[in-house]
């Protein structure tokens, strides 16, 4: 939280100081959060998992008169758009017609989904513990039902086949959850984001050796 704070005096002269509550209930967070409300030009909300996290940034965007935001979604969604931006101009391909796999469907993964389709991303399949998520599967949670579709129609498809010819490759699950032969059937400069803190889902040096032209962890090196 301390170093969040660093980022945002150091990039945009907004002074910031972490608050750190000792609860997991929703209604005692959005409480507290309001009643210190008035002391603050935005509130920016930090490690608050789903599908809580989204009740309680709505219900503080409405009963707030100050900006509101969930980091774990809306700002990693941002750097993720950043990142993909460069990464086409690399490998020399339209940003908006990269076919891309998100790995992970919780805050982060749908944020990013939703914000590269407003972006103009066309092909986008996000896929969670059980598979590619599409329109019908019985399984989903609420918020899931919201994420971009693919259109597969089978629960078995899995990575490898959502894969197969993909330009891009988002990880934000968890440790160990994308291999060399996830990569190694993605298209040509294939563009691998494994983000998931403190372990990346795959080893940067792997991914390189599985094929992939840039690489990028959500670590600092």
């Amino acid at each position: 939280m301390e170093g969040k704070c660093a980022i945002f005096k150091e990039m945009a002269g907004v002074d910031a100081f972490p608050i750190v509550l000792d609860t997991q209930d929703e209604g005692e967070i959005v409480e507290t959060v309001k009643r210190i409300a008035p002391g603050f030009g935005g509130i920016n909300l930090e490690d608050i998992g789903a599908p809580k996290c989204f009740s309680i940034e709505e219900r503080l965007k409405k009963e707030l008169p100050i900006p509101v935001m969930h980091d774990d979604q809306h700002g990693t969604a941002v750097v993720v758009l950043a990142g993909l931006i460069n990464a086409a101009q690399v490998v020399k391909k339209d940003v908006r017609l990269l076919k891309t796999v998100i790995v992970g469907a919780g805050a982060a993964g749908r944020a990013i989904a939703l914000l590269l389709v407003k972006f103009g991303f066309k092909d986008i399949v996000v896929t969670d513990s059980k598979g590619v998520i599409y329109e019908g599967r019985r399984d989903l949670v609420p918020y899931k039902k919201t994420s971009p579709r693919s259109i597969e129609q089978s629960t078995k498809v899995r990575y490898l086949m959502s894969l197969t010819g993909a330009d891009v490759l988002i990880g934000v699950s968890g440790p160990g959850t994308i291999a060399k032969h996830h990569i190694e059937v993605m298209a040509k400069n294939a563009v691998v984001f494994a983000l998931a803190n403190p372990v990346p889902e795959i080893k940067p040096e792997d991914a390189k050796q599985a094929g992939a032209r840039v690489v990028a962890t959500g670590r600092r090196k």
